[in-house]
C-alpha cells in the first residue's frame, strides 16, 4: 500500500470526524456560546450545505489545477477552518469556520477517488478507493466518540484543535508522499452537471437520498441533548453512546452492501428504510429509559447508513441507463443530495425543537423516512414497467 494512500485515508478520517463530532458537542457549544439548541444545530446544517455546494461547484471550477496542489490547498483550508473554530470568539465566527471546512470536505471527496486510483495499478483501483473511504468509517467508530470525549472533558474548542492537528499531519504526509504528476481527466462542467439534474429518474434517486437521510438526521442532530435531558445520561457518557452508534454504523454498512448485492438495490432500500422508520418511532418510547435508549441507538446505527451502498449502486445504474456520458457526475451529485438532506434536517429539527420539543424529532423523522420508502417503491414500479430486472447489471463498487 503506497504511503500516500495512507495520507489520503488520514485526511478522510480528519474530515469525517469534524463533520459529525459536532453532534455530540451541541449542548456544550450552546451553553458556552449562549445560544439555543436550534441555533447550535445550524452548525451541522451549514457545514453540510458547504459540502453540497463545494462538491459540484468548486470541483468544476478547480478542474484544471494540478491534483497535488489542490489537495494541499484543501487540507490547508480544512486546517485553517478548524483553527478558526478553536479560536472562534462567538457563534457567527464559528459558523464561518464550519462553512469553510465544509467547502474543503466537498472538494476533497470529489477529487480523492481520482488521486487514490492514480497511486496504484489499474487492477487495484477499487481497493484504493475503499481504503481511502475507510477513513470515514473509522471516524464514525473512533474519531467522533473520541472528539466528543475531548469536548466534554477539556472543552469543545480543544476538539477542533485536535482535528486541526490531524489536518496538519495529513497535509505534511500528502506534501511528502503524494506525487506531483498525477494525471486526471477534467471534471464535468457545471453545464454537464445541469444535464444530469434534468433527468427525472435521477432526480427521484436524489430525492430518496435527501429525504431518507433528512429523516434520520432530524433526531440525530439533537441526539446528545435527548440523551442528556430525556435519557438522563451525563455529558461524559454521551461519548460512549456515540461509540456504540459508530460501531453499529460500521457493521450496518457491511450488512447493507451484502443485502443490496443479494437482493438488488430497490428491495434492500425498502427493507432498510422501513427498519429505519421503525427504529426512529421506537426511540420515542425507549428514550426515557437509559439502557433501552442505548439498545435503540445501537439498532439505529445499524440501519442509519446501511442504505449507502444500495443508493450509490442504484444511482450509478440509473446514470448508465439515462446519462451514460456523466456517470461520475451523477454519483457525485448523490453525495451532494445526502448533504442537502442533512442540512435541511438540522434546520427543520431546530424548528421542531423550538416549537414542539426535543421528543417530537424522532417520530417526525420516522414519517419523513416513510416518504423516502414510498419514493423507493415508486422507483421499483417504474423499473418494472420499463422491464428492468431487479438486479440489473449486478453490484457496482460503492466508491465508483
Amino acid at each position: 500500500m503506497p504511503i500516500a494512500l495512507l495520507a489520503l485515508t488520514l485526511s478522510a478520517f480528519a474530515i469525517g470526524t469534524t463533520e459529525f463530532v459536532i453532534v455530540g458537542l451541541i449542548p456544550t457549544v450552546a451553553t458556552d456560546l449562549g445560544v439555543g439548541l436550534p441555533s447550535a444545530g445550524l452548525l451541522v446544517s451549514l457545514y453540510a450545505l458547504g459540502v453540497a455546494i463545494g462538491a459540484p461547484v468548486l470541483t468544476a471550477l478547480t478542474g484544471r489545477l494540478p491534483r497535488k496542489a489542490l489537495l494541499l490547498g484543501l487540507m490547508a483550508l480544512f486546517t485553517a477552518g478548524n483553527l478558526l473554530a478553536w479560536q472562534a470568539p462567538g457563534y457567527e465566527s464559528l459558523i464561518v469556520a464550519r462553512v469553510l471546512t465544509g467547502l474543503a470536505h466537498g472538494v476533497f471527496f470529489s477529487i480523492g477517488s481520482t488521486i487514490a486510483t492514480g497511486l496504484v495499478p489499474k487492477e487495484k483501483a477499487a481497493s484504493a478507493i475503499a481504503i481511502m473511504f475507510t477513513g470515514l468509517t473509522v471516524a464514525l467508530v473512533t474519531g467522533v466518540p473520541l472528539g466528543t470525549f475531548i469536548g466534554q472533558h477539556f472543552g469543545w474548542r480543544e476538539t477542533f484543535l485536535a482535528v486541526s492537528a490531524l489536518g496538519v499531519i495529513a497535509f505534511i504526509g500528502s506534501w511528502i508522499f503524494v506525487p506531483g504528476d498525477i494525471r486526471h481527466a477534467p471534471p464535468a462542467s457545471l453545464a454537464q452537471q445541469a444535464k444530469v439534474l434534468a433527468e427525472p429518474r435521477l432526480l427521484l434517486v436524489y430525492a430518496k437520498t435527501a429525504i431518507g437521510y433528512g429523516g434520520s438526521f432530524i433526531p440525530f442532530t439533537f441526539l446528545a441533548p435527548i440523551l442528556q435531558e430525556v435519557s438522563g445520561f451525563s455529558a461524559g457518557a454521551v461519548g460512549w453512546v456515540m461509540l456504540v452508534y459508530g460501531v453499529s454504523v460500521a457493521v450496518g454498512n457491511i450488512w447493507g452492501g451484502k443485502l443490496a448485492d443479494r437482493h438488488g438495490p430497490i428491495p434492500a432500500l425498502r427493507i432498510i428504510f422501513a427498519l429505519l422508520a421503525a427504529v426512529l418511532l421506537l426511540f420515542n418510547f425507549t428514550a426515557p429509559h437509559p439502557w433501552l435508549a442505548v439498545v435503540t441507538v445501537l439498532l439505529w446505527g445499524a440501519v442509519a447508513f446501511g442504505n449507502v451502498p444500495g443508493l450509490q449502486v442504484y444511482v450509478v445504474k440509473q446514470a448508465e441507463r439515462y446519462t451514460p456520458q456523466a456517470v461520475d457526475v451523477a454519483s457525485g451529485l448523490n453525495i451532494a443530495a445526502f448533504n442537502l438532506g442533512i442540512a435541511g434536517a438540522a434546520w427543520a429539527g431546530g424548528l421542531i425543537v423550538t416549537h414542539l420539543g426535543l421528543m417530537h424529532t424522532p417520530w417526525i423523522g420516522a414519517v419523513v423516512v416513510l416518504v423516502s420508502l414510498a419514493l423507493t417503491q415508486w422507483s421499483g414500479t417504474l423499473d418494472r414497467r420499463a422491464g428492468i430486472p431487479v438486479r440489473a447489471g449486478g453490484p457496482v463498487p460503492v466508491g465508483h
